[in-house]
């Protein structure tokens, strides 16, 4: 038997029930994996309350993307991956169909990448939501360059902060914005280049200013909603302004003859990498060698326990957090 996670029912995070399951064994294209470490993403909790893009399967759904541990069985057909292994997942599957949440769980195995032995369980279970987004983002569809501008929202998230690391290393000149000014000095620690505080600057007037009235060639969003229009007039002439996710609702974009010049704007899901074997893998060795030389590493703001997962998505939805969320599992 395993403790799993599992959802009955829409709600908050009290509807989150830890239960004795029967995984049972892998089917085709499917491994088992004993799971030490999982990693928290907003999207769950979305998906917990049903403004997810997919919406749980009841009467007993799982739930979670991300998590390390070691390969426990392999179902028919599955190549390249043996018990024992040490692994991690990747969010290669809807979360209608799988769920990570438990001390152990079954995934597909196209969603499942070997963890080196230099990567423990927390970090390898807080590396792949983030980074392949960062990744998937900036470098292969906006492809970032060395001396661009790139303003990172929402980035005191987990993302965000992953994709203040990936700019850098690739090269680019990363303005993280917040709210408040909590974070400010955090978040140049982390990286930054610079920090636009949105409850007291004016963005514009400060991405024109930082960027001698040119503009960014990047903002990479996660917030959405109405002050999507005023980040739209932050990219530069030709610049890319590109979404992750809509945490304050869809934008009413401006009417486009009063916008002044070309603005690319793309709509960008993880899972669309995730899926793809080719750029999965390319994304995988750009990590690798971004932790192995230490331009890369993931910033984890605390650690739950699973008996405790309630209260760790009570603070996945504070606001409060500032990087990564991780809950351990004991075995």
């Amino acid at each position: 038997m395993a403790r799993a996670v599992l959802l009955e029912r829409l709600g908050g995070p009290e509807v989150l029930e830890l239960r004795d399951v029967d995984l049972g064994e892998p089917g085709p294209g499917e491994v088992r994996i004993s799971v030490d470490a999982i990693g928290l993403n907003r999207a769950e909790a979305w998906f917990r309350a049903g403004m997810y893009y997919v919406q749980p399967s009841f009467p007993e759904a799982r739930i979670g993307y991300e998590a390390a541990g070691a390969v426990q069985a392999v179902g028919p057909s599955v190549e390249g991956l043996k018990t024992g292994d040490a692994v991690s997942t990747v969010p290669g599957f809807h979360l209608s169909d799988y769920g990570v949440y438990g001390d152990a769980t079954v995934v597909p195995a196209a969603s499942v990448l070997h963890r080196p032995d230099t990567v423990d369980t927390i970090t390898g279970a807080s590396l792949w939501l983030s980074y392949l987004t960062g990744y998937g983002a900036l470098a292969e569809v906006c492809g970032v360059r060395p001396g661009d501008t790139v303003v990172v929202t929402a980035a005191s998230s987990s993302v965000g902060l992953a994709a203040i690391q990936i700019a850098n290393r690739l090269g680019a000149v990363p303005i993280a914005t917040t709210r408040t000014r909590a974070k400010k000095q955090r978040l140049l620690d982390a990286g930054a280049a610079h920090v636009v505080v949105t409850e007291e600057d004016d963005l514009l007037a400060r991405v024109q200013e930082l960027t001698g009235g040119h503009g960014a060639e990047v903002a990479f969003d996660a917030v959405g909603g109405p002050g999507m229009n005023e980040l739209a007039r932050a990219v530069a002439p030709g610049g890319t302004l590109l979404s992750y996710g809509f945490q304050n609702g869809f934008p009413d974009f401006l009417p486009f003859p009063a916008f002044p010049y070309d603005l690319n704007i793309r709509i960008y899901s993880v899972l669309g990498l995730a899926r793809d074997q080719e750029r999965l893998r390319r994304a995988e060795r750009f990590i690798h060698a971004g932790l192995r030389s230490g331009a890369l590493a993931p910033v984890i703001d605390r650690v739950f326990d699973l008996t405790d997962i309630v209260e760790a998505h009570h603070h996945l939805e504070s606001d409060t957090q500032f990087g990564k969320i991780i809950v351990t599992t004991a075995h």
